[in-house]
Parts: structure tokens; sequence; C-alpha cells
């Protein structure tokens, strides 16, 4: 639930914004707007990190420990790990969007993307950004590497439990409960590292803007469909349309 809430929140913030500048061929939006739309999306997308990384968790326990797995991931549990990353990406989001807020903004005012994203928006201060780049990346690289070693880590002990189950339906049956989580920790991980660490300042920026679109508005409606297809019934209307 949280995880679809972070999807509708990103795309609430990033969506309108988008159709007016395609509509419009391009759209007006103030500093301050500008910030906040800033801030709300780092929050989302710090925030699907730190859940993804609990989701993982749990279905490590789920499958590694199945035992102890009502008393280890009880309700409470669950709350207080769902605060704490809430509470994370709050924090950790102010740290940066307060060091863009703060630039020095001249006469350059069109930004060349979609929505007001980090270095692009960095990208027209008229003052030094080397400093809020530094700390962005000082800050942003333990958010990202961090939950994505534990989800990594999880899943290898999951693979080596997996492994033991003699009988395929169970191996089978096992997978298919981690299948949908680590079909959107793929999807999520991988525009993220098409965008912000394989490219070069030589890369376009078409591509860019593209792969931005994938995530802030195709991954969020992709997501609920990728945990839909657990479903039984999803699974019947599937069968249904296709035939």
């Amino acid at each position: 639930q949280q995880l679809s809430f972070s999807d509708l929140l990103q795309s609430v913030v990033i969506v309108p914004t988008l159709l007016r500048t395609v509509i419009n061929e391009g759209a007006k939006i103030p500093l301050i707007g500008c910030i906040v739309q800033l801030y709300f999306f780092a929050v989302t997308e710090t925030l699907q990190f730190f859940l993804l990384c609990v989701m993982s968790y749990d279905r490590y326990l789920a499958i590694c420990n199945p035992l102890r797995y009502s008393s280890l991931m009880s309700h409470r549990v669950c709350v207080k790990l769902i605060a704490m990353s809430w509470l994370l990406a709050l924090s950790v989001t102010s740290v940066t969007v307060i060091a863009a807020a703060t630039q020095e903004f001249c006469n350059q005012n069109t930004i060349n993307h979609f929505f007001c994203d980090y270095f692009p928006l960095l990208e027209l201060s008229c003052s030094d950004t080397s400093w809020a780049q530094i700390l962005a990346i000082t800050v942003s690289t333990p958010v990202i590497l961090s939950p994505f070693m534990l989800i990594i880590g999880s899943y290898i002990c999951i693979a080596h439990e997996i492994l033991k189950i003699v009988s395929s339906i169970g191996r089978q049956k096992a997978f298919s409960t981690c299948s949908s989580h680590l079909a959107v920790v793929s999807i999520f991980y991988g525009t993220l590292i098409g965008i912000y660490v394989v490219p070069t300042r030589n890369q376009s920026q078409t591509i860019s803007k593209l792969l931005s679109l994938l995530y802030t508005v195709v991954t969020p409606f992709i997501n609920p469909m990728i945990y839909s297809l657990k479903s039984a019934d999803m699974k019947n209307a599937l069968k249904n349309i296709i035939q």
C-alpha cells in the first residue's frame, strides 16, 4: 500500500506539469513551485528505495524463516519500518533540496526537462553549484547503495534457500512469492542506473528525458499491474482478454 501511495504521489506531482509541457510545448512554473515539486518527487523516490528494501526483508523472512515470520514481521514491526522509511526519506531529501533552493538564480529560467529534477535545476543557477552537486552525491550514494546491497543480500539468501527445496512445485511456489518484487526492483534500479550512473556529459538530452519519463510515469503505472498478476482474478481476466 505504501509503495502504491508513493507511486500515486509521484504521478500527481509530475504528470500535470508533464501534460502541460507536451500540450503547450512548454509550461511555466514559479521557482517556489519548482522547489516544491522537486522536494515531493525526491521524497517519493527516496521512499521507494527504503520500501523496496523492507519488502525484500519481508520476503527473506517468509522464505528463510517461515516459522518465526509472524513474530519477526508483526503489524507493529511493519508500522515501525514504514515510519522509519518515511522519516528517513523526508529528512534526507530536505538536505539536498535546501541546497538547491539556496542557489542564486539569475536571467536563465528555462529548464530543459519535463519536470524540476535536481541537476537540471542546478544548471539554471548562476552561482557555484559544485558544493551542491557534491552534497547530493554524498547524501544519495548511501541512500541508493545501502538498500540495494541489502536487497541483493536478501535474494542471495532466498536463492540459496529455494535451491534446498526438493520439490519443483515447492521451488516454483517459493519463487513466485518474490517474482513481483524482483521485477519492480529491476525496473526501478535499472532506469535510475541508466539516467544517473551510465550517462556522460555527451549523452543526448532526449535519451535522458525518455528515461526520466520511464521511471516517473511508466514505472508507477506498471508497478500495480505487476503485483496484481499474483491475483487469481487478474490472471483469469487476462486469460479471457487474450482468448
